[in-house]
């Protein structure tokens, strides 16, 4: 048995359902799918993924990334989700620093913003070369 062709699901803590919904459908777009059996809010990804909204009063958020939309232009996919409320968020670290909310991580560029719980979201545009070999 390979997980490889398995369906996923991005399972991510809330403290407020309703907000994150709002936040998940209007702000990012993302379609609403309906809530399940469990309690979980789910909405439609790329394929036969989903992601499932799970609240949690107590719920915290990672100081991590949990999860990254990969998009065709990350400069245009920031001014779209700006003109929604998306707050992107900027970054002066050692190995780490963004212009007008953008890291160049080799061939890739990524951008951060939160949702609001703090869950760290990610954008990236391009693949790194060391994984497709191109």
């Amino acid at each position: 048995m390979s997980l490889a062709s398995s369906p996923a699901t991005t399972v991510l803590p809330v403290a407020n359902g309703a907000r994150s919904r709002d936040y998940y459908a209007e702000s990012l777009g993302l379609e609403f799918r309906g809530q399940s059996a469990d309690g979980n809010l789910i909405f439609a990804l790329e394929g036969s993924a989903t992601l499932a909204l799970m609240e949690d009063p107590a719920a915290a958020p990672s100081v991590h990334t949990v999860m990254s939309f990969e998009v065709a232009d990350i400069e245009a996919s920031i001014g779209d989700l700006g003109t929604r409320g998306v707050v992107f968020e900027d970054y002066d670290l050692p190995g780490l620093k963004t212009t007008d909310h953008i890291c160049i991580l080799g061939a890739e560029k990524a951008a951060w913003f939160k949702d609001p719980d703090g869950n760290i979201l990610c954008l990236h545009e391009g693949t790194p070369a060391e994984l497709t070999g191109k």
